[in-house]
């Protein structure tokens, strides 16, 4: 962990006291960095992260503004990270856009010599993908809700946090499809609904509208509704198809993260299930089923693309069912296919036949 070495604790959490010609802005820094990432309808997760990686640079360098440093600075935090932090190229990649954002968009200063500074090249990864026989082997190790969750994975082609914040509205049994919303990128798009889990679902979800009418008699009915729309639309958060699909077991005192409540004089609410959980009932089901491969959820999406491709399904279409915004993303996954490039016969397997 990276520490300034400072022994006046206030001061290290007051990040970060402006220099004199910026006073007077009635705003801290990395409040500043929340208002910007706000202002571009930034994920909650990506203005944590750059905050963050903000808020370690400037412990790295004692308690320094960013604007009194340049690429010197910005190079010695990023070598850190790489050498002693042992970072991923990823990771680092990350660290350094946040502090591209910073530069930019909240001191606006001209960041002409940040091209000096070079980023980490990633690694291309061939993705860990599961044969038909063993994904079917995980789910006879899952059951109820997380079963569930784990075929939309692999059925859907969804992504884990997608699942999650999935809402009665957006799920379609009449044309057996998924409308995900606001996906990677702030993206929408459509993929399918497995017809084999289309009645596990309604049934499931028979049960959450049981709950959600207790919830409703106890005056704990509401969910968080992004944006303004809580605003525009007063009663969505009580409304039968804004609920979460998987919803938490517990009633939470939570509701936008970024405001104390988004229903008006309620601080109590359902959010939906955490991510852990879905995580933990894999990892469990992948040691029980005996697999050596390190499957995870993520490994359910990339099951379904690729088994798609198998089948005969064009990459255009597996593309969109996916949410890439570049074809090439999705070409990653011909790398990984049982007859890889045309078909081509391993010299071994010709001269043994």
């Amino acid at each position: 962990m990276l520490t300034c070495g400072c022994s006046d604790k206030t001061l290290c959490m007051s990040l970060v006291v402006e220099p004199e010609q910026s006073r007077g802005k009635g705003k801290k820094l990395l409040d500043r960095v929340r208002d910007a990432c706000r202002v571009k309808h930034y994920s909650i997760r990506t203005e944590r992260a750059y905050c963050n990686w903000i808020e370690r640079f400037i412990r790295f360098h004692r308690m320094r503004h960013p604007a009194e440093m340049n690429e010197i600075e910005v190079g010695e935090f990023l070598t850190h990270l790489a050498t002693a932090g042992k970072v991923s190229a990823s990771t680092q990649n990350q660290a350094l856009s946040g502090l591209l954002f910073l530069y930019k968009e909240v001191l606006r200063q001209e960041i002409g010599w940040l091209d000096k500074v070079e980023r980490a090249k990633k690694p291309v990864r061939v993705p860990v993908v599961l044969t038909p026989e063993e994904a079917h082997k995980i789910f006879t190790h899952l059951v109820g809700t997380a079963r569930l969750m784990a075929g939309l994975l692999y059925g859907s082609g969804l992504r884990l946090m997608e699942c999650l914040r999935l809402r009665v509205k957006d799920v379609d049994f009449g044309y057996a499809r998924i409308t995900v919303r606001d996906g990677k990128g702030a993206k929408d798009r459509v993929t399918m609904l497995p017809v084999n889990l289309a009645a596990p679902l309604q049934r499931h979800l028979e049960k959450v509208r049981l709950q959600y009418e207790e919830d409703f008699e106890h005056r704990f009915a509401g969910v968080y509704v992004p944006g303004a729309l809580a605003r525009k639309y007063p009663s969505a958060p009580t409304e039968w198809g804004w609920q979460w699909v998987f919803p938490s077991n517990r009633i939470l005192h939570t509701g936008d993260p970024r405001r104390e409540s988004s229903v008006a004089g309620a601080g109590y609410m359902r959010h939906h299930v955490d991510e852990n959980v879905l995580q933990l009932a894999v990892k469990k089901a992948v040691l029980a089923s005996g697999i050596a491969k390190p499957a995870t959820c993520h490994t359910l999406r990339h099951s379904f693309a690729t088994h798609l491709l198998e089948n005969g399904y064009d990459i255009r279409t597996v593309q969109e069912l996916l949410g890439h915004k570049n074809v090439a993303t999705t070409q990653i996954y011909t790398h990984v296919l049982s007859k890889p490039g045309l078909g081509v016969t391993s010299p071994l397997d010709v001269a043994a036949g």
